[in-house]
């Protein structure tokens, strides 16, 4: 089947923006719960400054399971709970429950491995001068970790940006849905490739200013 240009381009604008949205807002959500995972994971762990084995052990394992998943499963697997949240399990705003929980173990992950990279003595010092345990956190561990954080960031949006567009198999919307139903469906390869196209310049815009951000404030 011929596809109109000139409707299709309107359809592209607005799967973009539907795309920009899903990793829009399951990014900020995502942020606030990986980091908040990722800083209980490092200070909770054995020889920490606020050691508990057993959250850590608990909390690595939840993260572990979900990380394992592929988001494609998750996504049907949590249909029940996107319904319960959100009233449909079809459209834009149905895909962004999935991608929060999706990314917000991977980003507890990277954002673990970023605070694991501090030189254990920075924060023996910290606690040597007398700094509480929330000081060390908000005012050595998060600041020295920053640089390597908006890297982490970076690859979880990048992330996020696959996932959505895997999302457009079952319904999602954005890119992914379009592609699909243009490109797949109608057998129509200009269409794919037009939405391919798009989808790297947008992975490639936001490495590419996740790199700047991080070199400027490692300069810092």
């Amino acid at each position: 089947m011929q596809v109109d240009w000139g409707t299709f381009w309107v359809d592209i604008l607005d799967a973009t923006g539907d795309t920009l949205i899903m990793v829009g807002i399951s990014l900020l959500a995502s942020a606030v719960i990986g980091v908040l995972l990722g800083v209980i994971l490092v200070v909770t762990r054995k020889g920490h400054i606020l050691e508990n084995l057993p959250v850590f052990n608990v909390l690595n394992a939840i993260v572990n399971v979900l990380r394992s998943i592929p988001f494609i499963i998750l996504m049907v697997a949590i249909i029940p709970f996107t319904r319960l949240v959100v009233g449909t399990s079809i459209g834009t705003a149905a895909a962004i429950v999935p991608l929060i929980v999706y990314a917000g173990p991977y980003i507890a992950r990277l954002v673990e491995n970023s605070l694991l990279e501090i030189d254990p003595g920075i924060v023996e010092a910290a606690e040597a001068m007398g700094a509480t345990p929330w000081q060390t956190i908000f005012r050595i561990l998060l600041p020295e970790a920053f640089s390597s954080l908006i890297l982490s960031l970076t690859t979880a949006t990048i992330g996020l940006v696959g996932a959505s567009a895997m999302a457009g198999a079952v319904g999602g919307g954005g890119l992914g849905d379009l592609a699909i139903a243009y490109g797949y469906q109608r057998f129509d390869t200009d269409v794919m490739i037009v939405t391919v196209v798009l989808l790297i310049v947008l992975v490639q815009g936001l490495q590419s200013s996740g790199n700047v951000i991080s070199r400027r404030l490692r300069r810092r």
